[in-house]
């Protein structure tokens, strides 16, 4: 099976998420009762790639899950959402991952990962993920992986003049490699993420460029830092801008990241300027809260258009 020269690559991480409903979020020793809950894929990896599919792009994912019953969960949903998943590999010992996930009536949420196999592999497995770069337009990568094999990988997508799109999300415990500041051409942290980069928690258009300046001094080429429902704030070295945020009624914001970050390498991919793409990557974002889930909260190339239309640019 091979890929069109215009597909996305994207390397990281495969989760089957267990997700829960409830009014507001319990307190340390109490139980509380679920208003609904749910069982489907995850993990920023495979969100990002069903992501790209549901915009009309082609897209390939590589990485790992178990050998397991939520390994086959994940890999048929996968396939039915056109990801091409043949560099998504087997662990037979570690097992798939798995996500815990609390979201309340605010839409906001908790997250606990279990990492299983996405992290039971270091920067020696790079080889066994470079071949879902031959012919990317662009790499998507996130922090839901060993640090020193996103690194790696970055490298050699470095190597082959492709950029890399990097979600430091979850940022590590002991901080962002200082090699992937400037090994990612574009990243994109949001405001928590921005706080634990530069020390600096940005809540308006002035404090993220003050943020975006730090990430360039760190060696990053393109600084995109999500405000969530304040917008999106862009900084490169010559152009910096902001871009408002689209009017929706939210209710989940589990992969509004993910989606985010998938509109933003599609419509790289597709020529548009940078303006355009966190536009359009914004849109993305919006549109993911207004449902529930994870990877099937993506919108689709249409329902993006229908909000660009009718929001004035």
């Amino acid at each position: 099976m091979s890929t069109s020269p215009a597909h996305i690559a994207v390397i990281g991480s495969t989760n089957i998420d267990f997700v829960t409903h409830v009014e507001r979020f319990p307190h340390p020793g109490e139980t509380l009762h679920v208003h609904s809950s749910t069982t489907g894929l995850g993990g920023k990896g495979a969100n990002q790639a069903v992501a790209v599919a549901r915009l009309g792009q082609d897209v390939a994912l590589a990485g790992w899950t178990g050998t397991d019953m939520l390994a086959e969960m994940a890999r048929t949903t996968l396939h039915d959402a056109g990801v091409n998943a043949r560099w998504l590999l087997a662990d037979p010992q570690a097992g798939t991952g798995r996500a815990f996930i609390t979201i309340n009536h605010a839409g906001e949420n908790q997250i606990l990962v279990d990492g299983g196999a996405n992290m039971a592999h270091g920067a020696e497995a790079c080889s066994h993920l470079a071949p879902v770069l031959d012919n990317a337009a662009v790499v998507m990568m996130q922090m839901e992986m060993d640090a020193e094999l996103v690194q790696a990988v970055a490298r050699q997508a470095r190597d082959r003049n492709i950029p890399v799109v990097l979600d430091p999300a979850p940022v590590p415990a002991t901080g962002l490699p200082d090699a992937l500041f400037a090994l990612a051409d574009i990243l994109t942290p949001n405001e928590n993420e921005t706080r634990e980069l530069t020390g600096i928690l940005p809540v308006d258009e002035a404090t993220a460029l003050h943020a975006a300046r730090i990430l360039h001094k760190r060696g990053t080429h393109t600084a995109i830092i999500k405000l969530g429902h304040r917008g999106v704030v862009y900084s490169t070295a010559t152009t910096r801008g902001f871009v408002p945020p689209f009017a929706v009624r939210a209710i989940d914001t589990v992969a509004a990241g993910d989606c985010f970050n998938a509109g933003l390498a599609t419509a790289l991919a597709r020529g548009a300027t940078l303006g355009e793409a966190v536009r359009y990557a914004a849109a993305c974002g919006a549109l993911a809260t207004t449902r529930a889930g994870a990877a099937e909260a993506a919108p689709t190339a249409d329902e993006v258009a229908c909000l660009l239309d009718r929001t004035p640019g």
